[in-house]
């Protein structure tokens, strides 16, 4: 199938500028996106971070429309490390909202579409949330579809009450589970950076994905993980079996919002599954919270994946309205 498509006329005073890097550009494409999606802000210093990071045959282009000089709408697209494919690309676009609907979203996706086209993409992907009508509205007439769905729910911290589940640990130790943190096995196990990248890639299989899921590298693990500026070694937890790592929950500090933290992986080895491990970590990251006077915790899962729903239930975690992933087939792979 063809990219090519009916461009949009760009709105009078509407100028598309590439992003140079600057420290200006930087805070204007995060002020953008952050007063489109005011629940998760994101920092430049955590922006600057992924840009350091990303491997180098990670493509991510950036581009403003500016009004009379001023970035009124920022829009990328990019390769995905964990499901990468040269020619399948993420693409999103965010305009203020004083400005939207005027026709320059429409205006810069067209413009990122024709910038992308020599790398010859055979899918999109974009993602936004079920009540973001105007979204839903613009990816579907421009030929989306919808794919995989995610729950966000949230957790009110102070009113967890961990008095039901006195004892699990302890019976989980008896079977010779014990629960730990990254800092402690910093301290005491040389191999912790390479045991803990060896069981993320394996549970990262057994995730649901928009797209078959690739292995990141021990590099871009040790990159993304341990020098991540949200990382807490105190609130990333692990199952040990001995010394063997068969389960991990970690929890994600917000730069934007100190009183939120963002739930990241969660997962058991397949042999040590429905022992209630899953449930341990996720108690754990919860003592965390209460312990450092955290409101939120954040946490998504995908829609069908009920042994996890089940358990943020059981907890407390309400779910928000779901994030949908959406996809574009643009041409035979």
């Amino acid at each position: 199938m063809s990219t090519n498509l009916q461009r949009t006329p760009v709105p009078a005073g509407i100028q598309m500028r590439r992003f140079s890097g600057s420290d200006a550009d930087f805070a204007a494409a995060v002020e953008i996106t952050n007063q489109v999606y005011p629940e998760y802000p994101d920092t430049v210093d955590e922006w600057r971070f992924g840009d350091a990071k990303r491997p180098a045959h990670v493509l991510q282009v950036r581009w403003f429309a500016d009004l009379d000089g001023v970035p009124v709408a920022y829009g990328t697209y990019h390769h995905h490390e964990g499901m990468y494919h040269p020619q399948k690309f993420g693409l999103f676009v965010y305009v203020l909202p004083a400005y939207q609907g005027r026709g320059i979203g429409a205006a810069l996706y067209d413009h990122l579409i024709s910038d992308l086209e020599p790398h010859r993409p055979i899918m999109l992907r974009s993602r936004t949330r079920e009540d973001m009508q105007r979204s839903l509205h613009f990816l579907l007439d421009r030929g989306f579809q919808e794919g995989m769905r995610e729950w966000e729910s949230r957790l009110d911290v102070a009113a967890f009450d961990p008095t039901p589940y006195q004892g699990h640990a302890a019976t989980l130790r008896a079977e010779g589970i014990r629960i730990t943190t990254v800092a402690e096995l910093l301290e005491h196990d040389p191999a912790c950076h390479e045991k803990l990248w060896q069981l993320n890639n394996e549970l990262m299989h057994d995730v649901p994905h928009p797209d078959a899921p690739t292995e990141i590298t021990l590099e871009s693990f040790e990159n993304w993980i341990f020098k991540n500026p949200n990382f807490l070694p105190q609130g990333f937890f692990v199952a040990l079996d001995g010394s063997n790592y068969v389960g991990l929950s970690a929890l994600w500090s917000s730069q934007a919002d100190a009183t939120e933290l963002y739930t990241g992986l969660t997962g058991v080895r397949r042999a040590y599954r429905r022992r209630g491990i899953a449930l341990a970590l996720k108690l754990h990251a919860i003592a965390y919270a209460q312990q450092h006077q955290i409101r939120t915790v954040k946490t998504w899962n995908e829609s069908n994946n009920r042994a996890m729903l089940s358990i943020n239930e059981m907890l407390g975690f309400v779910k928000q309205p779901a994030w949908i992933n959406f996809d574009k087939q643009l041409r035979e792979g």
